[in-house]
C-alpha cells in the first residue's frame, strides 16, 4: 500500500474548453490524488494495479493493465511503401499485419534507441532518417500504455539477418504502398490499432508535407507520467 500522492481531487463536474495556445484541441492534463496503489497481479509482461482514487467527494477504485510503454515504427521506402509484418497474436487469435513495434522494457534504452533496435530485430533494416510521426493512448480506459510512433525514412538493410524466436520467428514481411494500407483500414480489412492510426497519421502529414512531423528525440513527458503509482 502506497501513501497518498497526486494534487488533489478529480473533479466529477469540471469542464475545460479543451485547447491550447494556438487554438488546437488539446487533452487535460491531471494529477489526481492516488490514495492506495497495489499491484493485485503479477504477470510474466504485464502486472494488474489497483488504485484508488479521490474522485470529487467520494473515492473510485480502478485497475488496470500497468505497462511499460512501446514503441512503433512506420518504415517508408523512396516509393512510398510501408514495411509491414504479419504476427500471430494469441489474445485475439489472429495472424495480423502490423509495424515493427517493441516494448520499452531495457533499462535505460531511450524510445528511439529501442525503434531502432526493433526495426533491425524485426525487419532487417536501418534507417538514416527519424521522426516522430505520433504519441497515443493504447487502451486508456484499462491501461496506462503509451505509445510512440516514428516515421523512418534513408532504409536499408543490416548486416546481417536477426535471429528470431517464438511468434517472431514466424513473422511475414511485405512492402505495401502507404495509400493500399490506407484503403485497408478504411475497408475494415486490417485491424491492429497502430497501424491502424500510423497509417492515417502518415497520410495526413504527406499530404501537409510532412510538416507535423516531431523531432525524433523531442521529449515524451507522459511516458513517465502515464503511470499512477508513486
Amino acid at each position: 500500500m502506497s501513501e497518498p500522492v497526486g494534487g488533489g481531487p478529480v473533479g466529477a463536474g469540471s469542464v475545460s474548453d479543451g485547447t491550447v495556445a494556438d487554438g488546437l484541441l488539446a487533452d487535460d492534463i491531471v494529477e489526481p490524488t492516488v490514495l492506495t496503489s497495489t499491484v493485485e497481479f503479477e504477470g510474466a509482461v504485464w502486472n494488474i494495479r489497483r488504485d484508488v482514487v479521490a474522485f470529487g467527494d467520494s473515492e473510485i477504485t480502478r485497475e488496470y493493465v500497468d505497462h511499460t510503454g512501446a514503441v512503433a515504427v512506420l518504415a517508408l521506402d523512396d516509393d512510398d511503401r510501408v514495411m509491414l509484418i504479419k504476427q500471430y497474436r494469441h489474445p485475439i487469435s489472429r495472424r495480423e499485419w502490423e509495424l515493427p513495434a517493441g516494448l520499452l522494457d531495457e533499462a535505460g534504452e531511450s524510445p528511439l534507441v529501442a525503434a531502432q533496435r526493433e526495426l533491425g530485430e524485426e525487419v532487417d533494416l536501418v534507417a538514416s532518417d527519424w521522426a516522430v510521426l505520433t504519441d497515443f493512448f493504447s487502451t486508456p480506459g484499462g491501461s496506462n500504455e503509451v505509445l510512440r510512433v516514428y516515421l523512418a525514412r534513408g532504409l536499408s538493410s543490416t548486416d546481417a539477418p536477426f535471429a528470431r524466436f517464438d511468434e517472431e520467428a514466424e513473422i511475414e514481411t511485405r512492402w505495401v504502398s502507404l495509400d493500399q494500407v490506407v484503403d485497408a483500414v478504411l475497408a475494415r480489412t486490417v485491424g491492429n490499432s497502430i497501424l491502424s492510426l500510423a497509417a492515417l497519421v502518415a497520410a495526413a502529414s504527406r499530404s501537409r508535407g510532412w510538416s507535423t512531423l516531431g523531432d525524433p528525440n523531442s521529449p515524451w513527458p507522459v511516458l513517465t507520467k502515464a503511470s499512477l503509482r508513486p
